[in-house]
């Protein structure tokens, strides 16, 4: 799920992983998340962000505590 969702492009935030279609870093939704907004608060105000790709941002950032990174799609 995370792989369909969670991209990584050298020319998009200096190729920080992101939601597909999206300027939206998996690092900026931690970031809204931690500040204290909720799921709801977060996709109410990024219509573009669907439920399954915040999930996705979160479920890939959860990797990332264990030291493991995902091998996520580049653009052709």
């Amino acid at each position: 799920m995370t792989a369909a969702w969670i991209v990584t492009d050298p020319d998009i935030l200096g190729g920080k992983p992101c939601v597909r279609g999206t300027r939206l870093s998996v690092e900026f939704l931690l970031e809204l998340a931690a500040s204290g907004a909720s799921q709801a608060d977060i996709l109410s105000s990024y219509p573009q962000l669907t439920a399954e790709a915040l999930a996705a941002a979160f479920s890939y950032a959860a990797v990332l505590k264990h030291d493991r990174t995902i091998d996520l799609p580049q653009p052709a």
